[in-house]
């Protein structure tokens, strides 16, 4: 249900506010001053707010200035001592609308209306922005990782290579993508190859192009990734897992700037600059004969190697609140807090899958947690072949029950868990929707949706 929070120093006023909207079945919160408006505005979900300009303890003005630095809830203000100075001024410091008392009924409820629209699409745009943008901030504060943030810095306006290395899930991708970001090459292409993705028979094919009936499946002629990334950047990740036929073609397209398709006698020019990534050791690769050390030389001018997140245990408390937080906001409920206890226990974590593993926890422990994630719930939900409860101080662990090889994907166990999570709660509230969606702190509509979805029925 959308929620809207009205701050008025005029009882007479609020209580006329409240049986409006709620005739209209908006929620409604109201609150006589701007301090403790901007406290609801802290924690509670709140779609639209209502609020005076000429108020004691805090002007509402004021109130605007700095709820705009928590949130981007619209805001109508609203004043019996209106002038157009006042409108403009308030509509500079960010306000939807501005409306005068004695207020107008109509006009009330289709700026109410139409604020809640604009709001939506907002936070509808900074969803779609936020999937779209893969380039995210590299978080951290450790000295490894500032010294990353350093070299991208001072090597991306260049046109030198580059070679990443670090274990899976360490974030090399990323590194790679700021390179380009912060490069001359930035509004052109950045193309990615994972070179362990593609079959030895066809990497060739899929880096340099081919032309039509230079193999059997050739029906067509096909551009290759260089020429894709044309006056760009080519990402090569896994680059250790390239065959060696491939690796000369590549070494000689770094030296020549040239390639020749699959087929074809054509030489074609490209202008590309190339970022190398690998999780292997690509000298011990070359003694036992798996890769050219002519090529290494040629990709590692420059060498970044990005530690895992065991090597930074301290960087933990940033990206999993950055985590939680973005997680929440793509599945519309109110940002959960992360524990002090609940983040230490994060930090002693083995973390064997590095960021991307954390993230998947983060997730986990968001879909599967009350409104705050604990200790306990990382201790429960850290291996989810095993469950841990405490009894008396003790941590003990127990079987589920559960055959994990059942679940094909994360997303799979992830669906199976939040159905029982939800049947859990509606049968510990009676199937009362509105009580256990406040509970597990989600709107009763996506709590309805999520009814339906799994289709869940009172027996």
């Amino acid at each position: 249900m959308t929620t809207v929070l009205i701050i008025d120093d005029e009882r007479p006023i609020r209580s006329s506010l409240r049986d409006i909207l709620e005739y209209e079945e908006y929620n409604v919160l109201d609150v006589d001053n701007g301090i403790e408006g901007l406290e609801i505005l802290k924690k509670e979900k709140i779609d639209l707010v209502l609020c005076d300009i000429k108020m004691n303890k805090m002007d509402g003005m004021e109130v605007l200035v700095a709820a705009n630095a928590i949130t981007d809830v619209p805001f109508i203000m609203i004043s019996g001592h209106g002038t157009i100075e006042t409108a403009v001024e308030a509509a500079r410091k960010g306000a939807y609308d501005f409306l005068e008392k004695p207020l107008d009924l109509n006009r009330l409820l289709i700026t109410v209306r139409n604020a809640l629209e604009r709001g939506n699409l907002v936070k509808e745009t900074k969803v779609l922005k936020r999937k779209v943008a893969k380039t995210k901030e590299i978080l951290g504060s450790s000295n490894s990782i500032a010294l990353i943030k350093e070299t991208i810095d001072k090597v991306a306006p260049t046109e030198a290579r580059v070679l990443i290395t670090g274990d899976n899930g360490s974030g090399k991708e990323l590194v790679a993508r700021w390179l380009h970001e912060k490069s001359n090459r930035v509004s052109l292409p950045l193309i990615e190859v994972n070179c362990a993705a593609i079959p030895s028979e066809l990497i060739e094919s899929e880096l340099f192009g081919h032309e039509k009936g230079s193999f059997t499946s050739a029906v067509k002629q096909r551009i290759g990734k260089f020429e894709q990334a044309n006056g760009g950047t080519l990402f090569l990740d896994e680059i250790g897992d390239m065959s060696l036929s491939a690796q000369a073609k590549v070494l000689r397209a770094l030296q020549e700037n040239k390639i020749t398709r699959v087929g074809g006698e054509k030489e074609i020019d490209v202008n590309v600059r190339v970022i190398a990534a690998t999780n292997k050791d690509l000298l011990k690769e070359i003694d036992n004969g798996n890769f050219r050390m002519d090529l290494y030389h040629r990709l590692s001018v420059i060498l970044i190697h990005v530690p895992s997140l065991a090597e930074r245990m301290d960087d933990i408390p940033l990206i999993a609140s950055s985590f939680c937080e973005e997680i929440c906001h793509d599945y519309n409920i109110p940002t959960k807090e992360i524990t002090t206890d609940a983040m230490k226990s994060l930090q002693a974590l083995p973390w064997t899958g590095n960021i991307r593993e954390l993230r998947n926890m983060v997730e986990r422990l968001i879909i599967l947690s009350d409104k705050k994630i604990t200790e306990k719930e990382v201790s429960t939900f850290a291996n989810p072949s095993t469950v841990k409860h405490i009894t008396n101080g003790d941590v003990a662990t127990k079987s589920t029950g559960l055959n994990f090889d059942n679940f094909q994907s994360f997303q799979e166990f992830k669906d199976y868990a939040e159905e029982q999570y939800i049947t859990h709660k509606l049968d510990k509230n009676a199937w009362n929707v509105s009580k256990t969606a406040d509970e597990i702190g989600i709107q009763r509509s996506h709590l309805y949706s999520k009814m339906e979805k799994f289709g869940l029925k009172r027996d």
